[in-house]
């Protein structure tokens, strides 16, 4: 699903940049729209990334680990940063997601999108998605590291 939204991202930034040089036509609507798409689409995909383990990571000491040393690397990573950033993020974003509710928060320039509240609720959707991952690939490694079968990974 995320991946069309990609294509939807770059057929409308090419329309964007068509229209601003081809025809002197810029749509303040349109240029918001491609940026929300990006924030959607990276707010949807995070969770999806990580479960089939492609997020950007620096691999030149962990791809020569043995599979136990990656899970522990993976393990610590979770309980030491993925997990707190989420819970993090969640705790932060309640307020900041509420308070563009009540005012049905819209863009701060004329002609944008009415609809800045509704990006912002993927934030906490983005924090759930995320933890929950973040604590299945936790639980994958320390049956790992225990020994249990694990089953298919990933893909």
């Amino acid at each position: 699903m995320v991946a069309w939204l990609l294509v939807l991202l770059v057929l409308m930034q090419g329309l964007v940049v068509l229209l601003r040089y081809g025809f002197s036509w810029g749509s303040i609507a349109l240029q918001e729209s491609v940026t929300y798409l990006h924030a959607i689409c990276f707010m949807l995909g995070a969770a999806f990334t990580l479960q089939v383990d492609r997020h950007v990571r620096v691999d030149v000491l962990y791809r020569s680990m043995s599979l136990k040393q990656q899970a522990l690397v993976n393990a610590v990573g979770s309980v030491l940063f993925l997990i707190p950033i989420c819970l993090f993020m969640l705790w932060t974003s309640y307020d900041y997601v509420l308070q563009a509710w009540t005012i049905k928060e819209r863009s701060a320039d004329s002609g944008g999108l009415a609809i800045v509240y509704l990006l912002k609720t993927l934030i906490p959707l983005l924090a759930i998605s995320l933890l929950a991952q973040a604590l299945a690939e936790l639980g994958r490694s320390i049956l790992s590291l225990t020994d249990r079968d694990v089953g298919a990974h990933h893909d």
